[in-house]
């Protein structure tokens, strides 16, 4: 059972506006329960969408890339409901198969796909930050061979964006979006 339970329609005029507008156009699902918990706080729901929208929809990273870091960090954090949201949605329409989401859940190095050069740093990226809140040389260095400055700066907000929303998720206890792509077991 949710934590804070979720706002249900009817909404207010106001609130029905600010949760279509988290939605994205033609989405066939009601607004995430993760949307109508936060409009119990209305101002603070708004300070979040700027940062969250901007980060899905402004970024400087490659779709797949974002979807990519999303998928570890919701993952390493043990986000099911984060991670089997995007898994089931932006991950998909961005490139990411089903066979690289599964493997975002698993750190085994053995069970990975075999990643290509910039995707591998950014998994090791995460995993870093995830488990340091910190970045190596080494990470950095592999990280720079793919991508600037701009996008480098961005890759850092959108982790610790995804671990606030996995905090958020899980302290709530959030039950998954019954057409969310499910976590894989470990």
């Amino acid at each position: 059972m949710t934590r804070i339970e979720p706002l249900t329609p009817p909404y207010t005029a106001h609130v029905d506006h600010a949760l279509r507008r988290w939605m994205p156009p033609g989405v066939p699902h009601e607004p995430l329960m993760l949307f109508r918990v936060l409009h119990r706080n209305p101002e603070l729901a708004s300070r979040m969408f700027a940062l969250g929208a901007g980060l899905l929809g402004h970024g400087r990273l490659p779709a797949i890339d974002r979807e990519l870091v999303i998928a570890r960090v919701t993952a390493r954090s043990g986000c099911s409901y984060e991670w089997g949201v995007h898994a089931a949605s932006l991950a998909r329409q961005a490139g990411l198969s089903s066979e690289q989401l599964r493997a975002t859940a698993d750190t085994d190095p053995a069970a990975q796909v075999s990643w290509p050069p910039h995707h591998a740093a950014l998994l090791g990226a995460v995993d870093e930050l995830h488990d340091t809140a910190r970045l190596s040389q080494a990470a950095w260095d592999g990280l720079r061979e793919h991508y600037e400055d701009g996008q480098l700066l961005e890759l850092l907000v959108l982790a610790g964006w995804y671990r606030t929303i996995s905090y958020l998720a899980n302290g709530l206890l959030l039950e998954e979006e019954p057409w969310a792509t499910r976590f894989p077991v470990r």
